[in-house]
């Protein structure tokens, strides 16, 4: 299992069918959590200027075109449409795509994890690459089916994480990170608990200054 840090020198961000067509069949969160997480993952890979690799099926399949919040997030960036194979690493256009990173670890998300996403994720891992399988950003059928492939791909050596714990772990803290407020500002836009609490200490700290 990966245990040295996730860098800005050393780490890619993939994402793996955020697409429309998997919106209502998606159960093991909500959608708004699901889209929620998956964009502020993608925000994170723009702060840090990672490599980012993006894969979906053809527009014209049914599962549709990305997550309209994702397209906005993602602009002109480059998707690779894949025809229906479930494991990425069979497009030749994506393995391409990949190797041209040069990064050794993989930040890794998709719908559906039990299928789409554990299969690339495997291969990943069988080619030598690190792999960081963001759970908050993916999801299945179930909370069980969405559980199970999360245990799966561990066992086979991936490193469950959450979009938050990518971003600290790339950041390293708050201090002298001339990139902390615009993490603060993905922190804030997308964990709106820790919006309020910045709302709520910075409300304490001037009430204070004033008795």
């Amino acid at each position: 299992m990966a245990t040295t840090p996730l860098t800005r020198e050393n780490s890619a961000i993939v994402l793996i069918d955020h697409e429309v067509g998997f919106s209502n069949l998606v159960k093991s969160r909500t959608i708004e959590e699901t889209v929620n997480n998956t964009v502020a993952l993608a925000k994170v890979a723009q702060v840090f200027d990672l490599p980012l690799v993006v894969t979906a099926a053809r527009e014209t399949d049914p599962a549709g075109p990305l997550y309209p919040e994702l397209k906005r997030v993602l602009g002109d960036h480059p998707v690779i449409h894949r025809a229906p194979v479930f494991d990425s690493f069979d497009n030749d256009e994506f393995a391409a795509a990949i190797e041209a990173t040069g990064r050794t670890k993989l930040v890794m998300a998709g719908i559906q994890t039990d299928v789409c996403l554990a299969l690339t994720v495997l291969t990943a891992l069988n080619r030598g690459y690190e792999v960081y399988v963001v759970v908050d950003a993916s999801g299945a059928t179930t909370e069980e089916t969405h559980d199970t492939a999360v245990m799966r791909l561990v066992q086979a050596g991936a490193v469950p994480v959450n979009w938050l714990a990518v971003a600290s772990e790339l950041l390293r803290g708050w201090v002298d990170e001339p990139l902390a407020p615009a993490i603060g500002e993905i922190i804030y836009e997308h964990l709106p608990s820790w919006g309020h609490q910045h709302v709520l200490t910075a409300s304490v700290a001037e009430h204070s200054s004033i008795q």
